[in-house]
């Protein structure tokens, strides 16, 4: 449900989606989607009205959070990288809250 929504929301910011991949079919599992967070140099986590920051350095956590943390938000109970998961650039989304959309998508 929360992809329905996300992609509603990309929708009416006028957003271009360049690749979309299909969770149900591509499963991404723990060891590669933490792989490809670490690419990145930031990841907001969104659950529920939560949403969380990581700044990543050398694919390292900076700050109060860990690595560990990173994993148990962005990891599902199946061991699968949650769905939505964007990639912007160097900041990687994972998870559906509508501020952060708007937040994200409104600023261009």
């Amino acid at each position: 449900m929360s992809c329905k929504r996300a992609d509603a929301a990309i929708e009416s910011f006028g957003a271009t989606v360049r690749e979309t991949v299909n969770a149900n079919k591509d499963k991404i599992d723990q060891e590669q989607g933490l792989r490809l967070l670490q690419e990145g140099s930031k990841v907001l986590v969104a659950k529920g009205k939560k949403v969380l920051e990581f700044r990543l350095k050398k694919g390292q956590p900076q700050g109060e959070l860990s690595l560990q943390d990173l994993q148990k938000a962005a990891i599902g109970p199946s061991g699968r990288l949650r769905a939505p998961t964007l990639k912007l650039g160097k900041t990687w989304v994972v998870g559906f809250n509508p501020g952060l959309y708007e937040e994200i998508f409104a600023s261009g």
